[in-house]
C-alpha cells in the first residue's frame, strides 16, 4: 500500500474517502502514525483496566483521566505536536506495565494488552500496522470507527466534567470496556450496531454529567446579549470549550488591565451568570474556528487554545499561540496543568500587556443562552406560540462549521426558512446564521442558541419536555426537523446520542461520513431514516413545510 497515512475521521477528509498523503487538517503522516499508536496503546491499557475491574480491583481516577485525555488528543485539529503525543504513548505503556502487575490471570489478554516497547523507532515501525485499515472487513471497520469516534467525542466531554470535579465511574468503565471490544474479532456486525446505540446512551449520560458540572459551577445559562465589537485594552482571545480553563484565566487577569474575549465555541461562556461578574470579560471576537488565520492576525494579542480546533498557525502569529490541555502544536508554548491543578497563566498575561488592542472587525451584539433551563422557563410562551400557530415548526441546526463552500447551504437554508419557524442550535454551526438578524416570533428569537456542541443535550431535553407537554407518545411526532452539520468526533457522539433517544429522519451534511461503509449507511437509512442534504429548495419543502 502506497498510503503515507490513512485518516477519515472528519467531514473534510480528502475526496470524502480518506487522507492518505497529508491531512486536510494539516496533520502530517508522522503525526497521524503516532496518533494511531496512541489509540492502539489506549485500547491495550483499556483491556487491562477492564480485566482488573472484572477481578474486583479499583481503577484510579488518574488512570481514567489518562485514557480519556489520550482519546481527546487524537480528535481532529487538537494536537499536532509529535513529541507530546509520543510522550503520551510512552506514559501509557509505562502505566500499563504497572497495572499488569495487579492482574491475577493474564491468559485472556490479547497482544495489544501485552504490547510493551520503549524504543521510539520500534514504536513507529509498529505504527505502520495498527491504523484504521488494519481491520480488513469493511463493515466491521466502519462500525468500529463509528464507535471509536463516538468514544473520542465522549472522552472530550468527560474531560471537561472531570476538570470541574465531576466523575462517573460507570462512564469510564463503559468507555474502556468498549475500547477493548474494538480489538475483539469475535464481535460481529449485529453486536457492533447494538454497541453503537449503547455508546449513544453513555453519550447522553456524559453530556448530562457535563451539563450538571457546568451549571453547578457557573449557574444556568440565561438569555444574554454578547458584544462583538472591541474595547481599547490589550487582550487575550480564548478558543475551545473548557470553561474551567477560562475561569482560571479570568481570575488571573482581573485587575491587570487585560481584557478577555471568546472565539468560536467559547462564545456560550458569556451565557453563564458566574462569568458575568468579570468586567474585563469583554465579548466575542470573530466567528467559527476555521476563520482563525484571518481573525488571529487582527486580534493582535495572544490566543489560548483550551481544546481542539487549532489550525496550523501562520508564522506571522505563531509566537502568540498558547496551548493547554489536549491541545498541542510544535513551536507553540504549552501551559501545563493536569485535571484538578491550578494553571499558571502569568506568561500569556504578561505577553498580552505588550500587545496592541484588538482591531475591530465588526460591531453589534448577538443573543444566546437558550439552554434547557432557560427555554423551559419560557415553556408556556413557547407552547402557546405552537398552539396558536405562531410557531409552526422547530428546525434543529446544531453541529459544526467548516471550511467547505458547501456549508454555505446552511446559511441559505436559514435565510429561506418560513417566518413561522424557529432554529434550535448548539455548536459552532451557529456561525452560519447567528448574525443574519432573522427576527423573532412574539418575542421568541428565531435562532435559539443553546451553547456549545455538548449543549446539544439541552436540545434533547427541550424536545423530551415538549413531548411531555403535548402528551405525545413518540418524540418524532413533535413539530421538529433535524438538519445537522457535522465535522469531527464530538458531532459523532451527539449523533449516536440522538439515535439512542429515538430521534429519526436526521439529515446530516454537507456529506455523509466517509467512515460509513455502504452496508452500514444502509442500516442507518433503513432503521433510523438518516439522510444527506439536497438543494435548499428541496430541503425547505421536505423539512420546513
Amino acid at each position: 500500500m502506497d498510503n503515507k497515512m490513512f485518516c477519515f475521521q472528519c467531514q473534510e477528509t480528502a475526496g470524502c474517502s480518506g487522507c492518505t498523503k497529508v491531512g486536510v487538517c494539516g496533520k502530517k503522516p508522522e503525526t497521524a502514525k503516532i496518533q494511531d499508536m496512541l489509540v492502539y496503546v489506549t485500547k491495550g491499557i483499556s483491556e487491562v483496566t477492564t480485566l482488573l475491574r472484572k477481578e474486583g480491583k479499583e481503577i484510579s481516577e488518574n488512570v481514567n483521566h489518562l485514557i480519556s485525555l489520550n482519546l481527546f488528543v487524537t480528535i481532529t485539529n487538537a494536537n499536532f505536536d509529535d513529541e507530546a503525543i509520543m510522550k503520551r504513548v510512552k506514559d501509557t505503556l509505562n502505566l500499563k506495565s504497572e497495572l499488569l502487575k495487579e492482574v491475577s490471570d493474564k491468559n485472556s489478554l490479547s497482544e495489544h494488552a501485552l504490547y510493551m516497547e520503549a524504543d521510539e523507532s520500534e514504536i513507529m515501525k509498529k505504527a505502520e500496522s495498527v491504523g484504521v485499515l488494519s481491520t480488513e472487513n469493511e463493515d466491521i471497520r466502519s462500525l468500529r470507527e463509528l464507535i471509536t469516534y463516538g468514544l473520542k467525542g465522549m472522552a472530550a466531554y468527560l474531560k471537561h466534567a472531570n476538570a470541574l470535579g465531576k466523575e462517573k465511574y460507570e462512564i469510564d468503565a463503559f468507555l474502556q470496556e468498549t475500547l477493548s471490544k474494538m480489538l475483539d474479532d469475535s464481535i460481529g456486525v449485529d453486536e457492533l450496531v447494538a454497541l453503537s446505540l449503547e455508546t449513544g446512551k453513555f453519550g447522553v449520560d456524559t453530556m448530562a454529567l457535563l451539563d450538571a458540572a457546568n451549571t453547578e459551577a457557573y449557574g444556568n445559562p440565561e438569555i444574554t446579549k454578547v458584544n462583538i465589537g472591541v474595547r481599547n485594552n490589550p487582550a487575550i482571545l480564548v478558543s475551545g470549550h473548557d470553561l474551567r480553563d477560562l475561569e482560571m484565566l479570568l481570575e488571573q487577569t482581573e485587575g491587570t488591565g487585560v481584557d478577555v474575549y471568546t472565539h468560536s465555541e467559547m462564545l456560550p461562556a458569556h451565557y453563564y451568570p458566574k462569568f458575568k461578574k468579570y468586567s474585563h470579560f469583554a465579548g466575542n471576537y470573530g466567528n467559527a474556528w476555521w476563520k482563525q488565520k484571518e481573525e488571529f492576525e487582527t486580534f493582535n494579542g495572544p490566543v489560548l487554545f483550551t481544546t481542539n480546533c487549532i489550525v496550523p498557525p501562520k508564522g506571522s502569529y505563531i509566537d502568540r499561540i498558547y496551548t493547554t490541555g489536549a491541545v498541542g502544536f510544535t513551536g507553540c508554548k504549552h501551559i501545563p496543568g493536569e485535571i484538578g491543578e491550578y494553571k499558571d497563566f502569568s506568561e500569556i498575561i504578561e505577553h498580552a500587556k505588550k500587545c496592541p488592542p484588538p482591531t475591530e472587525i465588526e460591531t453589534g451584539e448577538i443573543v444566546g443562552g437558550f439552554a434547557h433551563n432557560q427555554v423551559l422557563a419560557l415553556a408556556d410562551k413557547v407552547v402557546d406560540a405552537v398552539k396558536s400557530g405562531a410557531i409552526r415548526k422547530f428546525i434543529v441546526m446544531a453541529g459544526c462549521d467548516g471550511r467547505s463552500k458547501a456549508r454555505n447551504y446552511y446559511t441559505d437554508f436559514a435565510k429561506a426558512l418560513p417566518k413561522d419557524t424557529v432554529i434550535l442550535t448548539a455548536g459552532c454551526a451557529k456561525y452560519k446564521y447567528n448574525k443574519l438578524e432573522l427576527g423573532d416570533i412574539g418575542g421568541i428569537p428565531r435562532v435559539l442558541d443553546a451553547g456549545q456542541c455538548n449543549d446539544s443535550y439541552s436540545l434533547a431535553v427541550i424536545a423530551l419536555k415538549l413531548k411531555e407537554v403535548f402528551g405525545l407518545d413518540d418524540i418524532n411526532e413533535l413539530p421538529i426537523s433535524y438538519n445537522i452539520a457535522w465535522y469531527e468526533q464530538k458531532a459523532v457522539i451527539v449523533l449516536l446520542a440522538l439515535l439512542y433517544l429515538g430521534v429519526k429522519n436526521i439529515h446530516l451534511g454537507p456529506t455523509l461520513p466517509a467512515f460509513l461503509s455502504p452496508n452500514v449507511a444502509k442500516v442507518l437509512v433503513e432503521n433510523f431514516g438518516i439522510a444527506g442534504i439536497g438543494t435548499v429548495e428541496d430541503d425547505i419543502e421536505l423539512l420546513a413545510k
